[in-house]
């Protein structure tokens, strides 16, 4: 006769562990996942991630519910929702604000990824799967923007579709395989409304589902870069320098979330269009395809790639180097495993050279992503008598000179990480 373990659950949980495994569920992924004892601040950013996601997709369920995918009726059914709809206004807001916050959060937290090794064997795969969350959720932006059917809305995703027809030899074929028209139109609107709400949404769970499993497998990194797993007890084989997840880092996250919150809700009821970097002014006004803004320009989040662009010269009065260089700013963070050669992981034990090479990569990040913002016709405004090649305006030349350090921080990595004077690392990790 077969003897029921002692350990076994009883009750409600019982009766749902012999047909779901639930409680082997929360040890493996909670309770008995061990998690190194020295997370700090960044480490705060990857839950923050999973929790703006949720939100993003509750809210999108909500808008759908109002939302109409039609030229004709796309942008009254945003204003029925935002002037009508009980808390409609609130539900829109937290959807825009809660987009421009989730890149906050992925930026920073690629931005620990690089400081801290968390791409290094064994992660490789995990930062993969970052890599192609961060290009989904570019594309899932994207996708959105064009939803309100305002006037930057329209003529964003013209400008951003018609980048597509500098691609040699199949440019033209596969702007009109994107936009589903010869210019951006009603058939563009519900394609990208399917992408937005169906498949992005669907491809991105799975990524970020795949990015967990790969994490708890290997294990998180922590700011001295050591392998906790190295180093267990004899008898129970738990680390020693490892602490449970739950309770301990769900509580540290929950302090975190409330942080989050109160900037989240601030910004929602005091400033949800953030001068004009959340939500343009012109996206209030109605798309008109005779009508032209002033100044076409992305969402602050894609600004730093867009001033690659325009740095970029057009070559044989072609497009296709800009718009090449935009696209490898973007996949280049693919190879980062690979193009890091330093002896140790963390930024704490690497030499000067790494460390002055992340802040110029910030600094030129952060240069570009403000240069994005500014018009183009401002550019030229700034003009100084300096033969440079395809133009000589100041904010031009900064530009390229960003441009160039964003790309030569990747070029350059495996040169200055090798030759990098590091400092010994502990054997155990440092509180």
């Amino acid at each position: 006769m077969e003897k029921k373990s002692n350990t076994s659950s009883t009750g409600m949980l019982g009766w749902i562990d012999e047909r779901f495994p639930l409680s082997s569920f929360i040890k493996n992924h909670l309770t008995g996942y061990y998690a190194p004892k020295n997370f700090n601040f960044w480490y705060l950013f990857g839950a923050l991630a999973l929790f703006v996601f949720v939100i993003q997709i509750l809210t999108g369920i909500f808008l759908t519910m109002h939302y109409k995918p039609s030229a004709a009726e796309a942008f009254a059914s945003v204003e029925y929702i935002m002037r009508d709809v009980s808390f409609g206004w609130l539900i829109r807001y937290m959807h825009s604000t809660g987009s421009s916050l989730f890149f906050v959060v992925i930026y920073l937290h690629m931005f620990k990824g690089l400081m801290y090794g968390s791409y290094r064997k064994p992660r490789e795969l995990l930062w993969l799967f970052g890599v192609f969350i961060f290009l989904l959720l570019m594309a899932e932006a994207f996708f959105g923007y064009l939803l309100p059917w305002g006037q930057m809305s329209y003529w964003g995703a013209q400008v951003i579709v018609n980048l597509f027809t500098s691609v040699p030899f199949i440019g033209p074929d596969l702007a009109e395989w994107v936009r589903g028209d010869y210019l951006v139109s009603d058939a563009t609107l519900n394609r990208f409304f399917a992408f937005h709400v169906i498949a992005l949404p669907l491809a991105l769970a799975g990524l970020i589902f795949g990015h967990l499993i790969a994490l708890h497998e290997v294990g998180s990194n922590n700011p001295d870069g050591i392998e906790i797993k190295d180093m267990k007890d004899k008898k129970t084989g738990i680390p020693l320098d490892g602490i449970p997840f739950h309770p301990y880092y769900t509580i540290k996250d929950l302090v975190g979330l409330s942080v989050f919150l109160i900037v989240f809700v601030s910004i929602i009821f005091f400033a949800p269009e953030m001068g004009g970097y959340f939500l343009e002014a012109n996206n209030f006004v109605p798309a008109n395809p005779l009508v032209t803004p002033d100044h076409i320009a992305p969402v602050w989040y894609f600004t730093p790639f867009y001033s690659i662009l325009r740095a970029v010269p057009p070559l044989f009065n072609s497009q296709f180097p800009g718009v090449a260089a935009m696209g490898l700013s973007v996949l280049i963070f693919f190879f980062v495993p690979w193009l890091d050669k330093s002896k140790v992981n963390s930024i704490r034990y690497k030499g000067p050279l790494y460390k002055k090479w992340l802040s110029t990569f910030v600094i030129s990040f952060i240069v570009l992503g403000y240069l994005g913002t500014v018009p183009s016709n401002v550019w030229g405004q700034f003009y100084i008598a300096i033969p440079i090649i395809g133009g000589s305006d100041v904010a031009t030349i900064v530009a390229r000179i960003f441009t160039a350090t964003y790309f030569l921080f990747f070029i350059l990595m495996p040169i200055y990480s090798r030759k990098d004077i590091t400092k010994p690392v502990p054997k155990r990790v440092r509180m």
